[in-house]
């Protein structure tokens, strides 16, 4: 492949990086802003009511979808948006501003003027900011509030779920068709070619349309793994690299990287993958070698 093949690819992995370190960066503030989802992080059942919740709202786009009520799953999907820049908005500006009223009107400013600039001007770049700090934002929220054991738990399912619905059942590429047709911003955009619009060409670039223009990429596929990124670095007592994080921490970003690699080879075969069984085995698998080169094993129940 040549270098301008690669870089869509390198792109994506340096995303995914960035995803990561601003969510470990953002966990203390949402901890201390108390964003955290559940009140026990260790309760296995935690992980089920996700997902049920994750298979709820799947159904719910779904129907929708069939039923052609694409413009009412715009609002949603734009709604909850605006909530995840809201969280996060308001944790930052609580740490300058001790005010509640002046953090409230800094949060409601900038959570509205993000999520139009989304809608009303969706070039890739703008998508590709605005949606590293959504998804950084929504790792950090659940990584402060899943342990390690409930969340390796999740990202098993979320993976045997994921590979079911697009080789299975197919109901994913489904639900990203409807989504790629509205445009809605959960896709992270990386063009092949600098001079690519998003706004003008969509997912098209060649004259004969027969080659997408840009590689997509949910964001739920930088989220997942970031989550346990997070929860192991909140959770895990673990002796601290130089760099500020533990031996576990690092091997699972790396196994993370690793496993977008394979992602993205299959993916450059032109074919729809499934990205959380390679995202998630690859963060999952480098956690654990991190921890067996640690000897850190205190976040399984009886082991000290």
């Amino acid at each position: 492949m040549e270098i301008k093949e690669i870089m869509p690819f390198i792109a994506m992995g340096v995303m995914m990086l960035i995803v990561q370190i601003t969510a470990v960066l953002l966990s203390p503030v949402m901890n201390d802003a108390g964003y955290a989802a559940f009140e026990d992080p260790a309760a296995i059942e935690n992980t089920i009511f996700f997902i049920g919740i994750l298979l709820a709202f799947t159904a719910f786009m779904l129907i929708l979808i069939k039923l052609k009520g694409k413009r009412l799953l715009n609002w949603i999907i734009a709604f909850s948006i605006f909530l995840v820049f809201v969280y996060i908005f308001a944790a930052i500006a609580g740490l300058f501003i001790s005010s509640l009223i002046p953090v409230l009107a800094i949060t409601l400013v900038l959570s509205t003027v993000s999520t139009i600039l989304l809608y009303k001007y969706p070039e890739w770049y703008v998508i590709d900011v605005l949606g590293i700090l959504i998804c950084a934002g929504a790792a950090s929220i659940f990584g402060i509030s899943l342990e390690i054991l409930p969340v390796i738990l999740l990202l098993v399912l979320l993976a045997v779920y994921d590979a079911i619905s697009v080789y299975k059942t197919k109901h994913m590429l489904t639900l990203a068709e409807g989504v790629i047709e509205t445009k809605a911003p959960i896709l992270v955009v990386v063009p092949k070619n600098i001079n690519y619009s998003y706004i003008k060409q969509g997912i098209e670039l060649d004259k004969d349309k027969s080659e997408r223009g840009a590689y997509l990429m949910g964001m739920g596929d930088l989220i997942m793994p970031s989550i346990l990124i997070v929860s192991a670095h909140v959770y895990l007592k673990a002796p601290l690299l130089a760099i500020g994080i533990s031996l576990p921490v690092l091997t699972a970003i790396i196994g993370s990287i690793a496993g977008l690699g394979v992602l993205l080879y299959f993916v450059a075969k032109g074919n729809p993958q499934a990205g959380l069984p390679t995202l998630n085995g690859g963060v999952i698998t480098g956690f654990l070698l991190g921890c067996f080169a640690a000897g850190t094993w205190g976040w399984i129940p009886g082991i000290l």
